[in-house]
């Protein structure tokens, strides 16, 4: 198997190109094309020498994934199924906002944190992305965007899999996401959530960026979140509190917690109550999530007048929360829903 050409950062191509006998603007020239002219083949790369194009198609892979599936929503949000070059299968979403394209990708094949309510963590975790995989996905959009004159405007790393597991590979997505001649994504246009691995969020607090983070809490306790989130058993609730005390600290930057609101588990007044007490003076937001109904997943959506009374008790205590709006609800749209049903068929 050669080597994904999205996996190689600038510099990384400039010494490749000097390697080959070539200028190292060479390698400058190839993420130009890449990047800003988005080609999916190196014979469109028509200002390199037929013996440069040859030997970068020697060499490198520029195909890192082949389209499954796609549906389309009627509001708009697109979801793809992707293949790998080892069969495996990942999901991609793009999201129309009003005020830009949304795109949200995934980091793992599979997932191994064990939500309860979560499809993405049926069969388990298969194997990390290389981070060309998960850059790929974003090229892989744009593509499709160039089509209708948009562009991607922001990405959210919370698709299938947990990003902060396959830390090295984000990072380095998120490096050549933001760089300024690449596709020169915003730093806090970008998002990536995490479960809640300790040690990754204070390396994530060392890591001098503008990139928001956000933590999927779902539960105001640890006997609750164990039961939902089995990773609450390695990483305490107590102790993922402490490192986003410690972030906050270190960068000055906001929190967001993601909270999977579930019918008569995690959804009554007491719950947002005690959930009000933790996170007093803490400069967060919550997005309260009405949870996807998955098939092989017991449980139930909460009613309307409960999903307005939980952020009602958290806004009352001085919360800043809002109610995620549903996108893709007719297409199977929540994480691991698309390729759980491929796997069936497979």
């Amino acid at each position: 198997m050669k080597p994904l050409i999205y996996d190689f950062s600038l510099e990384e191509l400039q010494q490749w190109a000097k390697d080959n006998g070539e200028p190292a603007f060479r390698g400058g020239q190839i993420f130009d094309w890449l990047y800003v002219k988005r080609v999916s083949d190196f014979e469109a790369m028509s200002n390199l020498s037929k013996g440069l194009r040859q030997k970068l198609d020697e060499q490198f892979s520029i195909a890192a994934l082949t389209e499954i599936t796609k549906m389309e929503s009627k509001d708009g949000t697109v979801k793809f199924l992707f293949g790998l070059h080892d069969d495996h299968a990942i999901e991609t979403v793009i999201m129309k906002h009003n005020y830009g394209n949304s795109v949200c990708v995934t980091t793992q094949v599979g997932c191994r944190i064990g939500c309860t309510f979560c499809a993405s963590t049926l069969g388990g975790l298969k194997r990390d992305l290389t981070a060309g995989e998960i850059v790929a996905q974003v090229v892989r959009s744009q593509q499709i965007l160039d089509a209708r004159g948009e562009r991607v405007s922001s990405i959210v790393i919370m698709g299938t899999g947990e990003p902060f597991e396959n830390y090295d590979a984000t990072m380095r997505f998120l490096r050549l996401m933001i760089h300024e001649k690449g596709l020169n994504i915003g730093q806090r246009h970008i998002t990536v959530s995490t479960s809640g691995i300790v040690p990754s969020i204070y390396k994530f607090a060392e890591e001098d960026t503008q990139i928001n983070l956000a933590i999927s809490i779902h539960a105001p306790n640890d006997k609750l979140r164990s039961k939902l989130m089995p990773v609450n058993r390695r990483y305490p609730f107590d102790d993922v509190i402490e490192s986003l005390r410690y972030y906050q600290a270190k960068t000055g930057r906001r929190v967001s917690f993601e909270y999977a609101l579930i019918g008569g588990v995690n959804d009554q007044p007491e719950h947002a109550e005690e959930l009000a007490g933790v996170l007093k003076n803490m400069l967060c937001h919550v997005n309260l999530i009405p949870v996807n109904h998955v098939p092989e997943r017991k449980y139930v959506r909460t009613s309307r007048n409960d999903i307005f009374e939980f952020q009602r008790i958290l806004a009352d205590n001085g919360v800043n929360v809002t109610i995620r709006r549903e996108q893709g609800h007719d297409i199977a749209a929540a994480c691991g829903q698309l390729r759980a049903k491929h796997m069936e068929l497979g």
